[in-house]
């Protein structure tokens, strides 16, 4: 949410989806469309209410990145600053957020078209609040509604309907178009802004949507918000920004364990371990496996708080590229390198024992296989110098902590000393790996990586693991750079990174993570590389198949 110096400013955003209504002009009688119209808007209403009523049962983590903007010579427009939050909802209280980071708020400086001087500060709150319409106010009575036509978003046929609210005075009402599922009626997608209360100088306009996590369920998943406007004379400072608020884990943590319980059977006295267990281990298996259950330990909470994703075909990707690190190096890593994936969008990775954690963002940005193969050795390189976890994870005590705790309580950060020494480790894999001929798209993705880190330090925060580089100071191979091309970024064909959100989606009911296939495009001018860049989302809706069990097992996005 907005804070003027002058005014206060509410305004949220909503996550929807898509539908349509067949009823609608499939009869001659002029008094039956309204009727058949109507008896959709009740349902869709309705629909909206529930939703708000059962959103109560769920604590989602959100998480909103924002991208301040300015012009650039040679892109025309880039990000100029940032902020990030992350934080958990308590929707059973109101809409209650429990940030999991030190946040304050963001202010920025801006002139409206007069002249005029503001101060606005973004709250990680306003954000979070983005995900209903006009809660118990979303109804026939406040607000007017037009059909529009009839759209399929992805494989889900929808209603399209403009709404605008009667009292055109009320702040806060929703203004835009709204799309819903023809079966159930469901909102499932929503654009537009608030209405501007008298004196009012802004609203964010939004873009929100929904996605199908269980039989007639359609929850919040994702918000692209974006201020843009340029019909400003050029010498004026306008607010531009854009920004994405995700939301995931509705049911991360809730009772698979106590589920798994109530299916044990009791077993008779005489049923034994058939594994290959000796009676007593040596004092370097005990070691080893004391900290591979501080490993276990920590992997496993981060998955109870929503933070890891499930295990799944990205971490087989990823374990395939460690693979080819080790065969090609001859090294025989025991306990087995595993890799995993963490779901915030900041650019991270690091080592949890012997298992690799990228972050989303990261795995989005990464250009090719070669970079991804440069950040993998660099964590392997840890490994194999024995740079281990903290063996105090070995106490279960220490994983009791809440949800918002978690960046706090658990710390995977190595010192100057242990970077360089991997640093050098990492360079001597890759250049006995498949990836050596192409490591200067590595190192250009470097270059570019330290560039954005100027204008973008909230993007490359480590909340777990160490940054990779700090205004404008590369932390990771810098030796890399040597080789790489000049960094040109009005070249179109000079791809050194992609934006954000282009190769993972997430299913935001259970955390499962799937790589993304899109056809290649090319470019029309350099601003559409969009390096490190927030942009806009268009999901490709599917309904669950009848049928299905449990909810989440769907193929939304």
């Amino acid at each position: 949410m907005l804070k003027s110096n002058y005014r206060s400013y509410f305004f949220a955003a909503v996550l929807a989806v898509a539908a349509n209504v067949p009823a609608i002009a499939q009869t001659t009688n002029a008094a039956e469309p309204n009727a058949a119209l109507n008896a959709v808007l009740d349902k869709v209403v309705a629909q909206e209410q529930e939703l708000s009523r059962s959103l109560s049962k769920y604590s989602p983590l959100v998480e909103t990145y924002i991208q301040n903007l300015g012009p650039d010579a040679e892109l025309g427009v880039a990000p100029k600053s940032d902020k990030y939050f992350l934080g958990k909802l308590d929707m059973g209280r109101g809409m209650q957020r429990l940030s999991l980071l030190d946040e304050k708020g963001f202010a920025q400086g801006f002139r409206d078209k007069v002249g005029l001087m503001y101060s606005v500060k973004y709250l990680a709150s306003g954000f979070a609040q983005m995900i209903l319409i006009d809660g118990n106010q979303f109804d026939r009575n406040n607000y007017e509604f037009e059909f529009i036509r009839r759209e399929f978003l992805g494989e889900v046929r929808c209603i399209v309907f403009d709404v605008t609210p009667k009292n055109k005075m009320q702040a806060g009402t929703f203004l835009g178009r709204i799309w819903v599922e023809d079966r159930d009626y469901h909102i499932v997608r929503f654009n537009g802004t608030y209405n501007k209360p008298e004196g009012a100088k802004m609203y964010f306009h939004f873009d929100s949507w929904r996605e199908q996590m269980g039989p007639a369920l359609w929850l919040p998943a994702y918000v692209y918000s974006e201020e843009s406007d340029r019909s400003y004379f050029m010498s004026t400072r306008k607010l531009q920004f854009k920004s994405q608020t995700r939301i995931w884990g509705y049911n991360t943590g809730r009772s698979s364990a106590q589920n798994e319980f109530t299916a044990l059977t009791v077993e008779s006295d005489s049923v034994q371990d058939n594994g290959d267990a000796v009676e007593h281990a040596s004092p370097v298996l005990s070691l080893r496996a004391w900290e591979r259950q501080a490993e276990e330990n920590v992997l496993q909470r981060l998955e109870k708080a929503g933070l890891l994703a499930r295990l799944g075909e990205v971490d087989k990707v990823l374990t395939t590229v460690v693979n080819n690190l080790e065969i090609t190096n001859e090294l025989s890593v025991e306990p087995e390198v595993r890799c995993r994936v963490l779901m915030t969008s900041p650019l991270e990775s690091f080592t949890v024992g012997h298992t690799i954690v990228l972050s989303r963002g990261l795995i989005d940005v990464l250009p090719d296989e070669a970079s991804l193969a440069m950040v993998l050795a660099h964590e392997l390189a840890h490994i194999t110098l024995g740079h281990r976890l903290d063996t105090k994870y070995a106490f279960n005590d220490r994983m009791l902590f809440e949800d918002n705790e978690a960046v706090e309580s658990l710390f995977m950060k190595r010192d100057e000393k242990e970077e360089r020494q991997a640093d050098q480790k990492a360079i001597e894999f890759l250049r006995k790996s498949p990836y050596q001929a192409k490591l200067a798209g590595a190192g250009l993705f470097l270059r570019a990586l330290a560039d954005h880190s100027k204008s973008l330090p909230n993007l490359l925060r480590g909340n777990f693991g160490n940054q990779l580089a700090n205004r404008g100071d590369l932390r990771r191979m810098p030796e890399l750079t040597q080789s790489a091309p000049k960094l040109e970024k009005g070249k179109v064909d000079q791809i050194a990174a992609l934006p954000l959100g282009g190769r993972i989606r997430v299913n935001p009911w259970d955390n499962s993570i799937e790589l993304i296939k899109t056809k290649a495009v090319g470019l029309l001018s350099a601003g559409e590389k969009l390096q490190f860049e927030v942009a806009p989302i268009f999901i490709y809706l599917t309904r669950q198949k009848s049928g299905s069990a449990e909810a989440g097992k769907n193929n939304n996005q």
